[in-house]
C-alpha cells in the first residue's frame, strides 16, 4: 500500500479513536468542571460498560444487533446507577473535598476493578458487532461499523451540546459550575445536581465502551488507557469546555492513530504527554477554558 492510502487508513483509525475518546473525556470533563472532583475511577466505569455489554449480549443470544442495542441501553443505566450510589455513599460524605475525593476515587477504582476480576474473570472476551459491512474504497475495504461509531459519537455530542446550552438542566449545571453557593441560595438543589452529573459522566464513559467493545475485547484492566487519554483531553481542551473536549479529542485521536501506524504507539503517547506539558506551561486553563476568577 502506498503512502496516500496508508495515511487515509491511519486517519480513519484515528477518527474512531477520537470519537470514543470524545465521549469518554466529556464525562470526565463534566464531573471535573461542575463538581471540581478528579474522578480517578472514570476509566473503571468505562471498563464496566464494556463488561456489562458482553454480559448482556451473551445472556440474550440471537441476532447480535438485538443484544447490542439492548446493551447500549442497559449497560449505561447500570453503570450510572453504580456511580449514583458511589456519589451518595462516598463523595457526598466527604463534602466533595478535592484531596479526599482523589483518594476515595482511587479506592473506588480498585474496588470496581477487583469486582470485575472476581465476577467476570481475567480473560479478554469479544463482543460481536451488530453488523458486518465493509465499505469498499479504491485502495482497501474499511469496516462500516467503525464509521458508525464516529457517526454515533457525533450525534451524542450534538445532543450533549443541546442539553448543556439550550435546556433548563444545562442552565442549572452551568450555574452550579460557576458558583455553588449562589446557586444554592437561589434554590438549586446542588447535591442533586452533583449526583446527576456524576452519574451522567459515568454513563457517557459506559456508552463509549459499548460502542468500542465490538472492535476491541472486554477486559477488567481496559480502563487505564481511556482514563489517561481522557485526562490529557480535559487538560488540553479546557476544564468543562465541550468545544475544547471535541477539539482535543480529535487532535489526540488523529495523532494517536497516525503516529501509531507510521511509528509506534509509545511515541504517540509521548507526544500527547508533551502537548499536555506545553499547555500547562503556556495556557494552564486549556485551549478553550476560562481563567478561574
Amino acid at each position: 500500500m502506498s503512502f496516500g492510502p496508508h495515511l487515509l487508513l491511519a486517519t480513519l483509525e484515528g477518527l474512531v479513536t477520537a470519537a470514543v475518546l470524545a465521549l469518554t473525556a466529556l464525562g470526565l470533563s463534566l464531573v471535573f468542571g461542575v463538581m471540581r472532583v478528579v474522578n480517578v475511577a472514570h476509566g473503571e466505569f468505562f471498563m464496566l460498560g464494556a463488561v456489562l455489554a458482553w454480559a448482556v449480549t451473551t445472556a440474550l443470544g440471537g441476532h447480535p444487533a438485538i443484544g447490542f442495542l439492548l446493551a447500549l441501553v442497559v449497560s449505561p443505566l447500570i453503570v450510572g446507577g453504580i456511580a449514583l450510589v458511589a456519589e451518595r455513599l462516598v463523595l457526598r460524605r466527604l463534602n466533595y473535598n478535592p484531596e479526599a475525593t482523589i483518594v476515595a476515587t482511587i479506592g473506588m477504582l480498585y474496588i470496581l476493578q477487583q469486582a470485575a476480576l472476581t465476577f467476570y474473570g481475567p480473560e479478554a472476551r469479544p463482543v460481536e458487532p451488530p453488523f458486518n459491512y465493509r465499505i469498499l474504497l479504491p485502495w482497501f475495504g474499511y469496516s462500516g461499523y467503525k464509521l458508525s461509531i464516529v457517526g454515533a459519537s457525533i450525534l451524542l455530542m450534538i445532543a450533549a451540546w443541546f442539553v448543556l446550552t439550550k435546556t433548563r438542566i444545562g442552565l442549572v449545571m452551568r450555574a452550579t459550575q460557576y458558583d455553588r453557593e449562589t446557586a444554592q441560595a437561589f434554590g438549586i438543589p446542588v447535591d442533586r445536581v452533583y449526583a446527576g452529573v456524576f452519574a451522567l459522566g459515568a454513563m457517557l464513559a459506559a456508552v463509549a465502551a459499548v460502542l468500542v467493545v465490538p472492535i476491541q475485547q472486554a477486559h477488567y484492566l481496559m480502563g487505564l488507557d481511556p482514563l489517561l487519554l481522557s485526562f490529557i483531553v480535559v487538560i488540553i481542551g479546557g476544564l468543562g469546555s465541550l468545544r475544547g473536549t471535541v477539539v482535543a479529542a480529535v487532535l489526540i485521536g488523529l495523532s494517536d492513530g497516525i503516529i501509531s501506524v507510521f511509528f509506534s504507539p509509545t511515541l504517540a503517547k509521548m507526544i500527547a504527554t508533551l502537548l499536555v506539558a506545553l499547555v500547562l506551561v503556556f495556557r494552564p486553563q486549556g485551549l478553550f477554558g476560562t481563567v478561574a476568577r
